[in-house]
């Protein structure tokens, strides 16, 4: 394989795609060198096959709105590859959500659920609404309306998403309640869902947590603990949330949390009594991050800016793609970070990768240290399965277990020479060579 040639004629393929091009361009080098040791992958045209998804879903979602106006939005579902098991990835409803978004996600969904190690293929999906500022009973329209046309393309052998961005609970349960009334049956076919109706303990803090028990793997390798660092966080949903929660449990002080608009930075840490105040500021008054600098006043707002010219010791970026350019990732190294790991997907751009590389910091890419959220949607599979509901902790200990063998074996596949580890090298050429193995084994189709 020559990486950079099968970028290129993807890049004239697929022309209006730049984030799906962008991951692909960052996975392909990376495993070039294992790739080219198997001459039956080439062979077998595997590369290409493993870059372009089984199957693109398109369609229109029609609604009505509360005023009585009809609304339409489009709605996705990329069926990435299921060679180790059902289509798995979640659903993510924001405005900025398009094609090429949905096709990276999909694509970085299959080496992080191969790294989980638990039988998941990759997949995902979603629509350009935006349930912001919308009403309870406009999303429940929307999200019937959606999963009236989804539901023929998924099942609990054939395709579970699970929440993203813009779907949380409230989503899941309508998204669930439609499909239930459309097919006639109860099964695991979505995950994310209410413990009253087969949701799994931990889930909501699994992507969170298991990103801080990655960076703790990470800190491990130097013998340095987490407690007693600062840690800038960016975003404020389901993932920022447990993931400043976690890193109180373990001593660390957080500095910042974001949302779209901004960011606000506490010089005094956000404790539990402030992450309390965010989670019901954000899950249940739908509020914005920069109310919280109005109930604390040492807090400062800063509008329209990321937290990465911040200083501190540990950087989690945990809110969308390319949040971190090379300028901040400069700001980052030079304010004396030691360690970054991703909750988010695709957060740093490949400037910002090469500049944390070079520095020789600890950076985990998001298929590694978020893959947490999809490993406990595999146990919640599993549970739905077997009927049966596991205790936090019997959950938590699994997420754990799991966290640790992805880092073990991110560590085994990425240690350069000088034994610096490069991470994403490790995680693309672990969950890569699984892949590909299966699907030599499967022949071509």
């Amino acid at each position: 394989m020559n990486a950079s040639k099968v970028l290129e004629n993807l890049k004239v393929r697929f022309p209006n795609e730049p984030e799906y091009i962008q991951a692909v361009g960052q996975v392909l080098p990376t495993i070039e060198e294992e790739y080219n040791k198997h001459p039956e992958f080439e062979r077998a045209n595997l590369i290409e096959r493993l870059c372009i998804p089984d199957r693109v879903i398109e369609f229109r979602v029609t609604w009505v709105d509360d005023s009585g106006k009809v609304q339409t939005n489009m709605g996705y579902r990329i069926q990435h590859n299921n060679v180790i098991g059902p289509y798995k990835g979640g659903i993510r409803f924001h405005k900025s959500v398009n094609l090429g978004i949905l096709k990276f996600l999909a694509f970085e969904q299959t080496f992080k659920n191969s790294l989980t190690t638990l039988p998941m293929g990759g997949a995902k999906g979603g629509s350009d609404f935006s349930p912001r500022g919308k009403s309870d009973a406009e999303v429940m329209r929307f999200c019937q309306a959606f999963m009236n046309e989804l539901y023929r393309h998924i099942g609990p052998d054939v395709d579970v998403p699970a929440g993203d961005i813009g779907v949380g609970g409230r989503e899941i349960g309508y998204l669930f309640g439609q499909y239930k009334k459309l097919t006639h049956e109860w099964s695991g076919v979505l995950t994310g869902k209410g413990r009253e109706y087969g949701g799994s303990l931990i889930r909501p803090e699994a992507t969170g947590y298991g990103t801080v028990y990655f960076l703790q793997s990470m800190l491990d390798t130097k013998g340095i603990e987490l407690a007693g660092k600062s840690v800038l966080i960016s975003g404020s949903g389901n993932v920022a949330q447990y993931a400043a929660e976690k890193c109180l449990q373990l001593g660390a002080k957080v500095l910042t949390l974001s949302d779209s608009d901004g960011y606000i930075y506490d010089p005094d840490g956000i404790d539990r009594e402030k992450l309390d105040f965010v989670m019901e500021l954000k899950n249940i008054e739908r509020g914005r991050i920069k109310e919280y600098a109005d109930e604390y006043p040492n807090a400062v707002y800063h509008a329209g800016e990321r937290p990465w010219n911040e200083k501190a010791d540990i950087a989690l970026p945990c809110a969308t793609q390319n949040e971190i350019n090379g300028e901040e990732a400069q700001a980052l190294v030079n304010n004396g970070v030691i360690a970054v790991a991703e909750g988010a997907n695709m957060p740093s751009t490949p400037e910002a990768i090469e500049i944390f590389q070079n520095a020789k910091i600890l950076y985990a890419p998001g298929k590694a240290s978020n893959a947490g959220g999809v490993s406990v949607s595999g146990l919640e599979m599993s549970q739905n399965s077997e009927r049966l509901s596991w205790t936090a902790e019997d959950v938590d200990n699994r997420l754990k277990i799991i966290m640790k063998d992805i880092h073990d074996n991110c560590v085994k596949y990425g240690t350069e020479p000088d034994g610096y580890v490069n991470y994403e090298k490790g995680a693309n050429v672990a969950g890569f060579m699984k892949v590909a193995k299966a699907m030599m084994a499967q022949g071509i189709v």
